[in-house]
């Protein structure tokens, strides 16, 4: 049986290609003696006349004729290609994927080098721009990503739901803002709850009842679906219950350490009392507290709602929440505000009073447009890519740079006063939920700074031509779009 070149590849070159570069799938080391000898048969009888645990003391120091003509740290160029783009100069920084690339190399122009191994593909794929950077990278910039497919999911019994969370375990860099992604199946709740942070949520897809209760005995109902937001101040105990379709939601906290299993629950607070106390408290017998739940239910499976609402909105002697209290604000029948590159729904204070210090951004970025260069004077930014693929430059005082790339499910996060932009690089459009802990939303246009500024000043300064300058708007332009085609300057020239 003949052996593919791949595999002939293996052989003559490095036991780390062969157990992740090029062709063993798994990234397993191997537990018996393979071609290469350097690891030795299992056992498990140290007394045996296999080979001793320890080597001799001969191997120390030098060793001479110990290079190994045949083992090479080099892969060789018909083991690999490059992406589309991979090759123009890398202070281009022309985005490209690895999609269709079987080794991907951390190569860019005349940057880097080949990498026998060991590998994971997978990574490389998903984050080229870290794998191989453009060249306006520099120095170390704050972590800014966290993927949420590798947070731990917390899965319920019955199919009732799960959730996963993001905060400074994960990523120590989100100081101000944790995120928890939840679902509830159909007529499954979240618990009556409450909690030390504020809590702000937007819901991905399905619908919700949200019922809640402030201190002065004033209540809450709406029904919200599919791109509504809700916001609980801290310490108001409030309910959710899933509708007919069930609901999965993104929950963003104003604490970077939040933890959602530090809630407060209301099964919790009934087993840390003594019935005794119980039943003094609410005036009824012992007997009243004999079904009480064992453990917190935290998501579980309840009875259907009723469709109308007005069902289940109680009045207290406080009355109802209504106007610029609402708890709830049906973002989902907001226009965009449309630009040629995509489009932007903005949510603050100003149209959603209670939520005094969440100010939110929903922005949609065609194929090839970008979110413009910006940054946020006060506030760190907190993002979630519900859609796309993007990349994503943050520059840092006074010369760090890094460029990280992003798909759905991901978290970013972006320190205050650092600019950055979004750039679609997939084929698809890119929705993306960029929130601040902020009275307004509210950002600086590097665009708009350059075209008010005085132009001798912009001139001696970067010496831009006056043609460039002319066509700047004094407007901001939040997104700006571009050519589908991302590697249309490839050959150092044209219009991106």
């Amino acid at each position: 049986m003949g052996f593919s070149p791949s595999l002939k590849y293996c052989l003559k070159t490095s036991l780390v290609s062969l157990l992740l570069g090029i062709c063993q799938p798994s990234n397993a080391l191997p537990h018996d003696s393979g071609p290469f000898g350097w690891a030795s048969a299992a056992g498990n009888d140290e007394s045996s006349t296999r080979s001793p645990l320890r080597g001799d003391s001969a191997f120390l120091g030098v060793v001479q004729n110990e290079v190994n003509p045949d083992n090479s740290a080099a892969v060789p160029e018909s083991e690999y290609k490059l992406a589309p783009g991979q090759a123009a100069d890398a202070d281009l920084g022309i985005p490209f994927t690895f999609d269709n690339v079987a080794h991907p190399q951390p190569v860019r122009g005349d940057l880097g080098s080949t990498d026998p191994g060991p590998r994971t593909y997978a990574y490389d794929r998903l984050n080229p721009s870290t794998f191989a950077p453009p060249g306006s990278d520099s120095g170390e910039v704050t972590q800014g990503k966290w993927p949420l497919g590798l947070s731990h999911n917390r899965i319920l019994p019955g199919h009732a739901g799960w959730s996963r969370q993001e905060n400074t375990d994960v990523l120590p860099g989100a100081t101000t803002m944790a995120g928890v992604d939840m679902k509830l199946a159909p007529w499954a709740y979240r618990e009556l709850h409450w909690h030390q942070a504020n809590e702000w949520s937007i819901i991905l897809n399905g619908s919700v009842r949200v019922q809640a209760m402030n201190e002065d005995g004033q209540t809450f109902t709406d029904d919200l679906t599919a791109g509504d937001v809700w916001y609980f101040p801290s310490g108001v105990p409030h309910s959710l219950q899933a509708l007919d379709e069930g609901a999965e939601f993104m929950l963003v906290f104003d604490q970077g350490d939040f933890s959602d299993g530090g809630t407060g629950l209301i099964t919790e607070m009934f087993l840390r009392n003594p019935k005794e106390v119980l039943s003094k408290n609410f005036q009824a017998p012992l007997s009243d507290f004999d079904d009480l739940p064992q453990d917190q239910l935290y998501i579980f499976n309840g009875t259907p709602a009723p469709k109308d609402v007005k069902e289940q909105t109680i009045q207290g002697p406080g009355g109802v929440l209504s106007g610029d209290q609402s708890y709830t604000y049906h973002l989902s029948k907001q226009e965009a505000y449309e630009t040629p590159g995509g489009s932007i729904k903005i949510i603050d204070p100003v149209s959603f009073p209670i939520a005094k210090m969440f100010s939110a951004a929903l922005v949609t970025i065609k194929p090839g447009a970008m979110r413009e260069i910006h940054w946020h004077g006060t506030s760190d930014e907190w993002g979630f890519f519900l859609a796309g693929q993007a990349r994503v430059s943050i520059y840092e005082a006074p010369s760090a740079g890094a460029s990280i790339d992003f798909s759905a499910g991901d978290i970013s996060y972006v320190k205050a006063t650092a600019s950055h932009y979004i750039e679609n690089t997939g084929v698809e459009d890119v929705v993306f939920l960029e929130m601040l802990q902020a009275p307004r939303f509210s950002d600086i246009s590097v665009g708009q700074w350059l075209k008010l500024t005085p132009r001798q000043i912009v001139k001696d300064t970067l010496h831009l031509p006056d043609s460039l300058l002319d066509n700047l708007s004094p407007n901001k332009q939040y997104v700006v779009q571009g050519n589908r085609n991302l590697t249309a300057v490839a050959d150092g020239s044209g219009i991106a």
